[in-house]
Order: structure tokens, then sequence, then C-alpha cells
């Protein structure tokens, strides 16, 4: 994660924000009083999302039983009722 100053961040505000839109890296901005981070608007959305599903009682167990699980094994869209046209 990028780190930079209060001071850096007013002087190149612009360009930080580019930067984490387009990396999806995280930038820290310290002050004296304390410290924020910036993400970008698809970053912060994936982490409520994640937080979300997460706070569901066992949707963490499932989801690793589904990625576990060999796409052979899997039924099809049709086999279990879904109209996808």
């Amino acid at each position: 994660m990028k780190t930079v100053s209060v001071t850096q961040a007013r002087q190149n505000i612009y360009q930080l924000l580019e930067e984490t839109i387009s990396s999806s890296e995280p930038v820290q901005i310290t002050t004296k009083k304390g410290n924020v981070i910036i993400v970008s608007e698809e970053d912060w959305t994936a982490i409520q999302e994640t937080l979300y599903l997460l706070s569901i009682p066992g949707m963490r167990e499932s989801l690793i039983e589904g990625t576990n699980t060999p796409i052979e094994e899997c039924k099809t869209a049709e086999e279990i009722g879904w109209d996808l046209k």
C-alpha cells in the first residue's frame, strides 16, 4: 500500500485518485491526528459485498465447498431450473 503525507496528497490529489482507480491499490494518507485510506469505489463495493456474504451463517463454508467442487460435478443451469435466455 502506498503511503503519503497529507501535504503530498493535497499537492497530487488528482494523480492519487487516478492511480487508485486504475491500479486498485489503496493509498494511506498520514496526518498528525490519524490516518485515512483511499480506495476506489469499485473496490469499496467489493469489500462491502464480501462482508455481507460472510455475515450470512454458513455462507463461508458453502463458498469453500463450491470452490472445491470439480466443474464436472456441478449441475447445469437447466438442471436447476434457471432460464438464462
